[in-house]
């Protein structure tokens, strides 16, 4: 199959999907169908660029995070939920142990 033909398979949105279904509100399958980036961080750090440059396999970096704290998840870089690590079939995933409300989520948008 070509680009050309490909293209055409995936078609734009129309208008009537983006017609709110009350004055204020969202078409909600509109909003199910976005992508969002979904990460889960241990910790973090700051280093001048001369120790990063000094870096090799076996370093060791000191994270700000203490061992068993709960890790941060992230949608799109923003902290909506903590938890801890299990494995789920030989791959990592993370059980939550604490949502983050949604009025302190917007607080920090």
């Amino acid at each position: 199959m070509n680009d050309t033909t490909e293209t055409q398979d995936e078609t734009p949105p129309t208008s009537d999907e983006f017609q709110v279904s009350q004055p204020g509100n969202i078409n909600p399958e509109v909003l199910q169908n976005i992508s969002v980036t979904l990460s889960i961080e241990v910790g973090r750090t700051n280093i001048k660029i001369k120790d990063l440059m000094r870096l090799t396999q076996g370093s060791v970096v000191e994270l700000d995070r203490i061992a068993g704290e709960p890790l941060d998840l992230l949608v799109n870089e923003t902290v909506v939920a903590q938890g801890e690590v299990v494995l789920v079939n030989d791959r990592y995933g993370i059980r939550l142990t604490r949502v983050v409300p949604s009025t302190d989520r917007l607080q920090s948008l």
